[in-house]
């Protein structure tokens, strides 16, 4: 199926051009929301008066996202979790809580789907987790999980 994109999308294409996708991907992800249109005559008309617009909106969300960025980048936050005797921790640190971590000592709204930890954190230590802002703008942070508790 093809669609019009209406943002730039990392591995996938950018503003105005139009890519062939299977049909689930664009109707449940690209259409839905809001990110592409089908690739008709009148759509394609309508992108290319708009597309001045959309780049302009794009920049926008490029600039809010380096900013973003610079206040979290090389940031370490820390986390305590119940672990074993073993340095294991019961459970793993999940996305959202790294994202709830971030937005209680930063005041940044960042979604849990941006967050891609490097590896899953199912122990204690210090991890990188790589943080997608936006298609062009990435910020790396660290995780330092401590034990709040041992438990035998």
């Amino acid at each position: 199926m093809k669609v019009i994109l209406l943002e730039n999308l990392k591995k996938i294409g950018s503003i105005g051009e139009i890519i062939d996708v299977k049909r689930g991907f664009a109707r449940n992800f690209l259409i839905a929301n809001k990110k592409a249109l089908y690739a008709s005559k009148v759509n394609i008309s309508k992108v290319e008066k708009i597309k001045s617009e959309l780049s302009k909106r794009d920049n926008e969300k490029k600039q809010e996202a380096k900013k973003i960025s610079e206040k979290i980048n090389k940031r370490e936050y820390k986390i305590k979790k119940l672990s074993t005797e073993s340095n294991e921790l019961y459970g793993s640190v999940k996305p959202t809580e790294i994202s709830k971590l971030i937005k209680d000592n930063d005041s940044q709204e960042i979604k849990p789907s941006m967050i891609q930890p490097v590896k899953d954190i199912k122990t204690l230590g210090k991890f990188k987790v790589k943080i997608s802002l936006h298609p062009e703008v990435d910020a790396e942070i660290l995780i330092n999980v401590v034990s709040s508790e041992t438990i035998q």
